[in-house]
Formats: structure tokens, sequence, C-alpha cells
């Protein structure tokens, strides 16, 4: 018995300094499981700042990616807006040159409707007012009458008188024979064709006995027959004008002229 307390005895003592011995060892046996547990977060903090650099990666890379689709779409808007320059500066030049053709065709048609306007005048009746008498007559005529008419007033009596022979016999019954009648033979007598006056005046005369010159034209007669020296045809003509247009200012003048002749 004695031996078995002896080896019980052992047995605790060994026990003793197994659990002495071993306190140490557990105590670095948790110090290895933290170290661990640190490792682990180290790695696991590793991990995610790799995968964040990752995704930081990747994000750089699309917005690198969205830089270059953004260059690339300036670069074709750069040459959109120079093709549309280009395209504008086209149309302003069309446009120019369209103007000039539009501004051109309106000067052509503004000559053409000018021509057209002269040539209208030149063959349409024209109305016009002469010893307050209103008629329509030929722009030829009226050209020939106004200047046969200048010639007389410049003192072109040689003119004047083959002017308005002319417009008398190309247009027998124009509104201006009356007139050109009276100048004819004004024109005539300037030029001492007394004779030639007379017939004159006496046409106007026997054709238009209403006229405002048919008086002065037989003065003008009276005057004719007195320069050729015939006082009796001269009173006689006057004796005519004082019978048939008596408050006529040739009237008036007659009567001196008859006093005169006596």
């Amino acid at each position: 018995m004695a031996g078995t307390v002896r080896a019980r005895s052992l047995a605790l003592v060994a026990f003793a300094a197994l659990v002495a011995g071993a306190a140490p060892a557990r105590a670095g046996l948790f110090d290895d499981d933290e170290a661990r547990r640190a490792i682990l977060d180290i790695r696991k903090q590793i991990d995610q700042g790799r995968e964040q650099t990752a995704r930081q990666g990747e994000q750089i890379a699309a917005l690198s990616a969205q830089v270059e689709q953004l260059k690339r779409s300036i670069l074709e808007l750069n040459g959109n807006i120079e093709a549309q320059r280009a395209d504008n500066a086209k149309m302003r030049g069309q446009m120019e040159e369209l103007t000039r053709i539009v501004a051109e065709l309106q000067r052509k048609q503004t000559d053409l409707q000018q021509g057209v306007d002269e040539r209208i005048r030149k063959v349409e009746p024209q109305k016009v007012t002469v010893d307050d008498k209103e008629f329509s007559v030929d722009p030829e005529e009226k050209r020939s009458y106004d200047e046969a008419l200048a010639g007389f007033r410049r003192g072109e009596f040689d003119r004047a008188a083959t002017g308005f022979s002319g417009l008398l016999k190309r247009f027998p019954n124009s509104g201006y024979r009356q007139s050109a009648l009276f100048w004819l033979g004004n024109a005539q007598y300037a030029r001492r064709d007394y004779k030639e006056a007379i017939t004159t005046f006496r046409s106007l005369v026997a054709s238009a006995p209403d006229s405002p010159r048919a008086p002065e034209a037989m003065l003008a007669i009276a005057n004719c027959q007195a320069e050729l020296k015939d006082s009796k045809a001269a009173r006689k003509t006057i004796d005519d004008l004082l019978k048939a247009y008596p408050k006529s200012e040739a009237a008036q003048a007659g009567r001196e002229r008859l006093a005169a002749l006596r």
C-alpha cells in the first residue's frame, strides 16, 4: 500500500509539473492565434486594397475610354463644323452668284421694258392740245410738228416751211392741220412768198372758219396783199374780217391797218 501511495504521490508530482510546464505553452498558443488573425486581417485589407485598386483601374480605363470617345466625337464634330463651313461658304457663293444673275436679269428686264415702252411711245397715239383743241396724234406726226415749229421760232423759215408742208402732205387729216397752215403761211410771209402765203391762209379760213386762227389768217392775207401793193384787195379783206369776226383782236388790228391803207 505504501508503494501504492508513493506511486500516487509521484504521479501527482508529475502531473503538477506537467501542468506547470504546460501553462507557458498555452499562452504561446494564444499569441500565435492573434498573429494569425492579424495576418489574416492584413491579407484581407491587402485583398480589399487590390480589389479597390482593380476597381479604380477599371474606372480609370472606363474614363480613359470615355475620354478617347469624347476626343473622337470632338474631332468628328470639328470635321462636321469644317464641312458645314465649307458648305456654307459654297452656298454663300451660290447665293451671291444667284443674286448677281437675278440683278442682271432684272436690269435686262428693265432695259427691255424701257425699250418696249419707248417703242410703244413711238407708235402709240398721244393726246395733245393746240389752240384750245385736244386731239390724238401719231408720235411721228407730233415730232414733225414740233420740229417745224421750233425751226420757225429760231427764225429758220425755210426749214419751218418745208417741215409744215411735209406734215400736211404726210398727215392731211392731222389735228395739227389748222395750226400747221397758220404757221406755214407765216413762214411763207417771212420768206416774202406773199402769194403762197395768201393761198395758205385762205385754205385755213375756208377749211376752218371757226378756228381761233381764222381772224389772224384773214389779217395776214390783207398784210400780204398790202406787201404786193394791192391796197384795194387788202381793204376788201379787212372789211370781210370786220364782218366775220368783229370782236376779235385781229379785227381791232385790222381797223388800224385799214386806216393806214386809206
